[in-house]
């Protein structure tokens, strides 16, 4: 690959030089690191997790989810495609919309609107799966010791929640890094491989399992910890993850088809406008993950400041 080539990778187009393309790239960190703080601050735990996420899964069972009993695998394995559903407004799917545009430029050459994205989707699935499996496993395997399942608290804050501040933490950091190097910001060592940027990108979404508070997985993890079955646990981590990223996929193949593919070989163009999009999307989640969950939550304690708003 030439150096035009090469910068037109970094870029997602024409090579920028000069004034005008440091401050093109400037702008889209700046407007994605906005939006991810902004989210941070209006983002409501108990709106999402109660209002929605215990009202859909109880519809969808047809009783309180979670007061439940968890009665044997089948019960587990529905529960936990339900309840991943249920919890389906979180920033799983923000990941998921952040993803679309490496899905694209992973898209194959296949005719259709919906068979170029097959092996995009296998990819990130693929990702999904393959994280969220081992972690089921091996919770079930470290069992209560996991400070996930921990009612304990270590300087007034919840354990489990300092587990989820580290998870998120490093997760943001890698979403806000995978952005920065889409631009061309930071070395991208996914510029020649964008299969392989899909597979990560699915890797991180299922890797939010490992932090995640959700009262709802939580009440999942302990039914596969007590039944002492690593591959329940791996099965039961893999609906609930599916369940999560469900609506998402769904909405992007629904786009595909609506747009005669138009959607995805957007973004598969390579453009100034579609590496934008994309980079700014993934920036904000990643700042969003970063500035909730070690600076916001911390806050919740008296660790530091941070903004609330009048429901939180």
């Amino acid at each position: 690959m030439n150096a035009v080539a090469h910068a037109r990778s970094a870029t997602g187009g024409e090579p920028s030089t000069g004034r005008s393309g440091y401050a093109g790239r400037g702008g889209v960190i700046a407007a994605g690191a906005a939006a991810g703080v902004l989210l941070a601050v209006l983002w409501s735990y108990e709106f999402v997790d109660h209002v929605i996420g215990a009202n859909v899964a109880g519809a969808l069972l047809g009783e309180d989810a979670a007061a439940m009993s968890i009665a044997g695998v089948a019960s587990g394995l529905a529960f936990a495609f339900v309840s991943g559903l249920a919890g389906t407004f979180t920033a799983c799917n923000i990941a998921v919309a952040a993803s679309l545009g490496p899905m694209g430029q992973a898209s194959g050459a296949a005719p259709g609107p919906v068979r170029p994205l097959l092996r995009p989707l296998g990819l990130f699935t693929a990702g999904v799966v393959g994280v969220s499996a081992l972690y089921g496993a091996i919770g079930v395997l470290v069992g209560p010791d996991l400070p996930q399942l921990s009612t304990d608290t270590a300087g007034g804050v919840p354990v489990r929640l300092l587990q989820s501040s580290v998870v998120f933490g490093a997760v943001g950091l890698a979403f806000t890094l995978l952005g920065l190097a889409s631009l061309g910001v930071v070395r991208d060592p996914f510029r020649d491989r964008p299969a392989a940027r899909v597979a990560v990108l699915g890797a991180l979404v299922g890797a939010f399992l490992i932090g995640r508070p959700y009262p709802l997985f939580v009440k999942l993890f302990r039914s596969a910890v007590e039944s002492g079955n690593p591959l329940y646990g791996a099965g039961a981590f893999v609906l609930q993850a599916l369940g999560n990223v469900l609506l998402a996929v769904v909405v992007f193949v629904v786009l595909a088809l609506a747009t005669g593919g138009r959607f995805p070989r957007w973004f598969a163009s390579g453009s100034r406008r579609a590496t934008a999009v994309g980079a700014a999307l993934l920036i904000a989640l990643g700042v969003f993950l970063l500035v909730y969950w070690d600076l916001r939550v911390p806050s919740l304690f008296g660790f530091g400041w941070f903004p609330t708003m009048p429901y939180n």
